[in-house]
């Protein structure tokens, strides 16, 4: 009963230091007071830091990984805060005259030790906590992950006051020092669960069958999922990078893109249940349902330029970018099993680099083509979410025995 309750305050503490990890993804409230600054700095250039940080993101996962098989997740968080501090206060003393030596210091910190900082806290903490939901590991990668998605949101706004106030640069030294702490005093409470119940609890709930990565690696459902991630996310992006863009060209006041970022957060708790109920092949096409219905709607209300099937097309955009983190995460440890999902999971997580480069290009040239239109954007939501559906007709049911 003690260790049930434990649990709870664990997911809790994990879901709040992911809130400030999520901050990563607030990168476009800071692009703006940069290019202020340093007015050289083109767009690409500016969007290149954001770039080199989910590569990063992806690769220090990886490396968490493989540590928290010698290294406890306290020491990885305490890396991870030392990393953010770095680079969240050295990004505050870029020097304002020098705009190329700024431009790459700023990849250096915000991109390499900012992004490495977060992929190490991210994997560490999900790996670690999920192990003591053996039996609702969906709801509680959805709980943490709604927590890291809604980061950007609820402090970006919050840090959009602060630069307006005090200036980019003493902002983000505040922000180095709040963040290291969170997840310093955080990793007080971030411990796997006791072996003995761990073990008794995931046997009793699933019975599964752990997988080293290379096992993982040669199975092809893995592969079958990977790319269906893919497609799924490149999808979701065509929507998700320009949702404010599309609200405005529809008519919808520019705030109401934010309805994308909202049901993004809902979705991982939504499908984080449902795949608790219901496992993978029918999380998987609800997911799948959510991101082709979002096209559908869009492709009809730009057709017939009605506003509220647009807004169904936001909504369902959300819910279907918010799934495939959750399900990621899930599915990982329910197919291949706990005792390496830190490091299968990181693997699992290295989709979003082929997604994060398809999904904006793919966005950016369909758009300068149609001359400004988003009507071949929408069809090619529709295109890849039906490939998507096609691709997870060949994934069978992972059968515990």
């Amino acid at each position: 009963m003690e260790e049930s309750r434990n649990r709870w305050v664990i997911l809790f503490v994990g879901t709040f230091m992911l809130l400030f990890l999520g901050l990563i993804y607030a990168w476009s409230i800071f692009s703006v007071p940069f290019q202020a600054v340093y007015t050289e700095w083109t767009v690409s250039q500016l969007s290149m830091t954001f770039t080199i940080s989910m590569i990063c993101f992806c690769l220090s996962g990886f490396v968490a990984g493989n540590l928290s098989k010698k290294v406890p997740a306290a020491k990885i968080l305490c890396v991870s805060a030392v990393l953010l501090l770095i680079g969240f206060a050295g990004v505050s003393f870029l020097p304002s005259e020098n705009a190329e030596v700024s431009r790459y210091l700023l990849y250096l910190l915000y991109g390499v030790f900012g992004g490495s900082g977060v992929g190490m806290g991210y994997n560490a903490i999900i790996s670690t906590v999920n192990k003591s939901f053996p039996d609702k590991a969906g709801i509680a990668s959805g709980i943490m992950l709604l927590g890291f998605g809604l980061g950007g949101i609820i402090l970006g706004g919050i840090v959009n006051s602060i630069v307006a106030k005090i200036g980019i640069f003493t902002t983000f030294r505040i922000l180095g020092v709040m963040i290291a702490v969170v997840l310093f005093l955080g990793s007080f409470f971030i411990k796997a669960p006791n072996i003995s119940v761990q073990k008794t609890e995931s046997q009793s709930a699933k019975g599964s069958v752990d997988y080293t990565t290379k096992e993982m690696l040669q199975e092809k459902a893995f592969w079958i999922f990977v790319f269906w991630t893919v497609l799924l996310n490149s999808a979701s992006l065509l929507v998700i990078n320009s949702a404010a863009s599309i609200a405005v060209a529809f008519g919808i006041p520019a705030v109401m893109g934010l309805i994308v970022s909202l049901f993004n957060g809902i979705g991982r708790v939504v499908h984080g249940a449902f795949f608790d109920r219901f496992k993978e092949k029918k999380s998987i096409l609800l997911n799948n349902s959510f991101v082709i219905f979002a096209g559908i709607f869009l492709v009809l209300g730009a057709k017939f330029h009605m506003i509220p099937l647009v807004l169904c097309g936001l909504i369902c955009s959300g819910l279907g970018y918010g799934g495939t983190p959750t399900l990621s995460s899930a599915i990982i440890n329910y197919r291949f099993g706990e005792k390496n999902f830190a490091v299968n999971f990181s693997v699992a997580n290295f989709s979003l680099i082929p997604a994060a480069i398809i999904g904006p290009l793919a966005s950016s040239a369909l758009i300068e083509k149609s001359n400004g239109a988003y009507d071949s954007t929408f069809w090619m939501i529709v295109i890849l979410a039906a490939l998507a559906l096609v691709l997870r007709t060949f994934l069978k049911e992972k059968v515990h025995e």
